[in-house]
């Protein structure tokens, strides 16, 4: 299952944003043991300046979106209590968009 969101972020929080997404480069052998704990394959995010503002479009495919979101909300993991707060604190709540099209197999 693919999930996309897409969420405002505070302008206050959008280099601390920036600067956690990143360094999830440098930490790909954590992130990985998030991935098999919560049946999460592939993470991508984008940050998009708009004329309002910054947008987090977060990209995620899974097996079961609802496990995965159990899953991670359930984690003691150091960098799941880091991410949770970080993009917690980020998020000035969904952003609009209009779904024009989706399929699946």
């Amino acid at each position: 299952m693919l999930q996309v969101r897409l969420a405002r972020v505070h302008d206050d929080q959008v280099e601390r944003l920036r600067a956690w997404l990143l360094g999830l480069n440098q930490r790909q052998d954590e992130v990985r043991e998030t991935f098999r704990n919560e049946g999460v394959r592939h993470e991508q995010a984008y940050l998009l300046r708009t004329s309002d503002g910054f947008v987090l479009v977060y990209a995620a495919e899974m097996e079961d979106a609802e496990a995965a979101h159990r899953a991670h909300a359930a984690s003691t993991l150091p960098i799941d209590l880091q991410h949770r707060e970080v993009m917690q604190a980020a998020q000035a709540g969904p952003a609009d968009a209009e779904l024009l099209y989706e399929l699946r197999l």
